[in-house]
């Protein structure tokens, strides 16, 4: 065992000496002759552009191996026809790495109602079209014909969340976990920088790597799932026991149990879990644990290049937004049932230091693309930097840290974090700061200095929040707070706006089409919108991503209590509820984009409209399997975002507004 570069961190480390960080990583053999490196240790093969920044996992990881002392290369966005792109660089000589990219490669191609994207903000020019369809799945089996009996290990969110019997939304059919599919030998879920690192350690440690098998390998090693057999799981382990794949298959209920069963796993932190499918089983290692704060600091204060790789030619959407923003956390206490981000980061806060945070924002500043303005400082939820649990998360039975109140175990100081950017703010060469990233609007109002600071003080003119929906029914289905916690809300947000003479806007996330919710309800909601003279133009229709409980919810028609439920399964019920609130959407002769990501356009109001802000989404899942909130964000594709007048505001008159396209 050697000790690294980590010095503070009070978890063994393992490792070789580190290594010079590279200005990039190496796309090119050319690039590793520059860098003397005559083979790769490790190749990432990853279906997003190569962007060099913490947001993409491939970055992170690589950064933080290279720091460990193994040579990383990058295959980013290869052609699936044929294995030429994986050989570009060698054979590596531990492992290949395989993720879709910071966001599933499903939902990178269609919308909620089946119709192909037409752009994708991870690629040069924004191109739809250059990732595969179930990209995980193509690329580990091009990694495989290219370099045969080579170790294999996959992770992100498309594979993070397949990694046990899932719904395909697609397909409308059970699939078994994506291991069996790929072919690889592991998955590494949810953050996975110590798992990476222990598997390069005990790789290494053999030097031919061909056949090592992964049961000896994951007996240390938190945060992998691979195909075994239960004598393999250490003989003292805890085991959350899971319903086979077969009896899952003749009873559509049993998802709901399996579903629970791993969100608990995840939770608890403390054991196994099993899943039996055919003559063998899917054996997932207890998850990995938080990363403390030095090592947050650590990892986030690697020489990221802050730009794409210099070999594009075409601008990356997404790069303008991710340069100018600052992740402070990771992880969400929310635990809402259609929200993949607890399963993947868990809903224990892993937080980066002010000291971390300010040093990032200095270095910012000498970047001579950087224009003074920093668009979002936060996480999953902007408001939840440095929380904890004041209680023993692994013995807590709540399913939400927020649902169906604010848990009083859950400490956090928000004024802390208004400091935090007050003192950003005071950095010289910061002209303004902005939260883009969303505000937990229940846990703000646990905070009224706070909430005054996020209104008058740090809201560009609009601030994101996520009510979903009105009906209280179908909220606590989502795990969401109540109506009048919104409505209170909004009215503490005029207020302090009025209070600030600045005319500014919710940007409010509706969902049609929740199951348990009925048309009904969807006409509750409409009636409350246009009480408050609201107009919607986009409203998201839930898309059953895997492994949430809400996804269970939609393909078993029950709710998490195992009660039936009106479910909107055809596409006919998702249009119906769809048109209740925006009419034109799904109809022939309606003039509204088809398949787009971006919003669609508002009705004229005579003021000015949002920017896009090209964020990924950060509560449905867009995430690899090591990176922060940006690619965690979890299932959705990015969310360009538009100004939402509450109606109550702002000093001015109200006007209709946008809600986003999700």
């Amino acid at each position: 065992m050697t000790k690294t570069w980590n010095q503070k961190s009070e978890r063994p480390v393992l490792g070789r000496a580190p290594l010079t960080q590279p200005a990039f990583l190496p796309m090119s053999k050319k690039e590793m002759d520059e860098l003397g490196w005559d083979e790769l240790d490790i190749l990432f093969v990853t279906g997003d552009s190569y962007v060099d920044h913490p947001s993409f996992a491939a970055s992170l990881l690589g950064r933080w191996l290279v720091a460990h002392g193994y040579r990383v290369g990058i295959i980013a966005q290869p052609r699936w026809d044929k294995p030429d792109d994986m050989l570009v660089m060698g054979r590596p000589r531990l492992f290949a790495s395989v993720s879709a990219g910071a966001i599933d490669s499903m939902l990178a191609h269609y919308t909620a109602f089946r119709k192909k994207r037409h752009d994708d903000a991870y690629t040069p020019g924004g191109k739809a079209g250059s990732r595969p369809n179930r990209a995980t799945i193509v690329y580990s089996n091009l990694v495989r014909s290219a370099f045969p009996n080579i170790p294999v290990v996959i992770g992100g969110i498309e594979a993070s969340l397949r990694r046990i019997t899932h719904y395909d939304f697609w397909t409308d059919k059970l699939r078994r976990s994506i291991l069996l599919d790929s072919k690889a030998d592991c998955v590494v879920y949810g953050m996975g920088e110590y798992a990476m690192l222990h598997i390069a350690h005990v790789l290494d440690q053999y030097g031919e790597t061909s056949g090592t098998p992964f049961s000896y390998i994951a007996q240390d090693v938190r945060g992998i799932a691979y195909m075994g057999t239960h004598d393999e799981i250490p003989s003292q382990a805890n085991i959350v026991e899971l319903p086979s794949h077969e009896e899952i298959d003749a009873d559509n209920k049993k998802l709901m149990t399996a579903t629970l069963s791993l969100e608990r796993h995840v939770q608890e932190a403390d054991g196994w879990a099993i899943q039996p499918v055919g003559k063998r089983a899917v054996l997932l290692a207890p998850p990995a644990l938080p990363l403390s704060e030095d090592e947050m600091d650590e990892l986030y204060g690697l020489p990221y290049a802050k730009a794409q790789h210099p070999s594009y030619t075409e601008k990356i959407p997404c790069v303008d937004m991710m340069t100018t923003s600052i992740t402070t956390h990771r992880g969400c206490g929310g635990g809402c049932s259609f929200c993949s981000l607890a399963l993947h980061q868990g809903r224990r806060i892993t937080s980066r230091s002010k000291e971390s945070i300010i040093q990032e924002v200095e270095n910012l500043t000498h970047n001579k693309r950087f224009n003074g303005s920093i668009s979002d400082v936060g996480g999953p939820s902007a408001n939840m930097w440095q929380a904890s649990c004041k209680a023993n998360p692994e013995q807590c039975k709540r399913k939400s840290c927020m649902h169906p109140k604010v848990c009083p175990q859950f400490a956090v100081n928000q004024t802390k974090g208004i400091t935090l950017l007050r003192d950003i703010q005071k950095v010289p060469g910061i002209k303004n700061v902005r939260v883009a990233s969303g505000v937990r609007f229940d846990l703000a109002q646990k905070d009224e200095t706070a909430l005054r600071a996020y209104t008058m003080e740090f809201t560009g003119g609009q601030l994101k929040v996520a009510p979903e929906h009105i009906c209280d029914a179908v909220l606590n289905r989502m795990r969401k707070p109540g109506v009048a916690s919104f409505e209170h809300f909004l009215g503490a947000f005029k207020k302090y706006s009025e209070q600030a003479g600045k005319e500014q806007y919710v940007v409010p996330y509706l969902m049609s089409a929740f199951p348990g919710c009925t048309d009904n309800h969807m006409r509750e909601l409409g009636n409350w919108l246009r009480s408050r003279g609201w107009q919607p133009q986009q409203v998201q229709c839930f898309i059953p991503t895997p492994g949430t409980v809400a996804t269970a919810s939609y393909f078993a028609r029950i709710d998490e209590n195992g009660e039936d439920i009106f479910v909107a399964y055809t596409d006919a019920e998702r249009l119906r509820q769809h048109h209740i609130l925006i009419p034109s959407v799904g109809r022939k002769e309606s003039k509204a984009p088809q398949g787009k990501r971006g919003a669609y356009a508002g009705k004229s109001t005579g003021k000015p409209s949002g920017k896009s802000n090209g964020k990924p989404d950060s509560k449905r899942g867009s995430s690899n399997h090591a990176s922060d909130k940006r690619s965690e964000r979890k299932s959705q594709p990015k969310r360009e975002q538009q100004p939402v007048p509450t109606g109550k505001s702002g000093p001015k008159k109200a006007s209709p507004f946008s809600v986003n396209n999700r």
